[in-house]
């Protein structure tokens, strides 16, 4: 595994941990590797609240940047109804519920077989 292979994967699992320890829900990782350039993985998850989506961008970003002096690009951290996180190797959507169902992004990255899987 390169040596970038192997930050991808490590900002992944924070990304992952990150999440999962702030109650994120209907979390969904997607392999852009031979898909996109513009990261190795997609991570898609939803908050109960606007205030919590920001709330789990921000703590996203600080985890990041402690952990491995990542500074992620955020968008939408104001409203809370949709932010993305881009570390460079994995790009982040944490969204509200509904807002999520409008997009339906894993629908458009996921292929047909996983993205039954994914509803």
């Amino acid at each position: 595994m390169s040596a970038q292979a192997a930050n991808a994967e490590n900002t992944l699992a924070a990304v992952l941990k990150s999440l999962d320890d702030d109650k994120a829900e209907d979390v969904v990782q997607i392999d852009l590797r031979g898909k996109s350039e513009m990261g190795d993985y997609m991570v898609i998850a939803s908050g109960r609240s606007s205030r919590q989506v920001s709330s789990m961008a921000e703590k996203l970003t600080d985890r990041l940047k402690k952990a491995f002096g990542i500074l992620s690009k955020v968008e939408g951290r104001a409203t809370g109804d949709w932010v993305l996180i881009d570390t460079g190797d994995v790009v982040v959507h944490v969204f509200r519920p509904e807002v999520r169902e409008f997009y339906q992004l894993e629908k458009m990255w996921l292929n047909p077989d996983e993205a039954a899987k994914a509803d």
